[in-house]
């Protein structure tokens, strides 16, 4: 998945994995993935997709302040 938010492109294929927290079966329409990811410019987003009825039925990006990545690691 590509975004732009504010002139900067968030690009799943071109991003490297850094973390990934997974919630549920495969198939499990209440289960959702969240994925951190750092781009080669070194900023982070983190892509989130789920089953129908998670919190996350459309597959989303949201950039992260590098100051924030361990706190959000932490409440995983």
């Amino acid at each position: 998945m590509c975004k732009e938010i504010d002139g900067v492109a968030y690009d799943t294929a071109k991003s490297t994995i850094d973390k990934k927290f997974t919630y549920g079966a495969p198939g499990d329409p209440c289960g959702y993935e969240e994925t951190l990811y750092i781009t080669s410019d070194g900023r982070y987003f983190i892509y989130t997709y789920g089953g129908k009825k998670s919190k996350y039925p459309e597959e989303n990006v949201t950039p992260i302040e590098r100051d924030d990545v361990k706190s959000w690691i932490l409440s995983h």
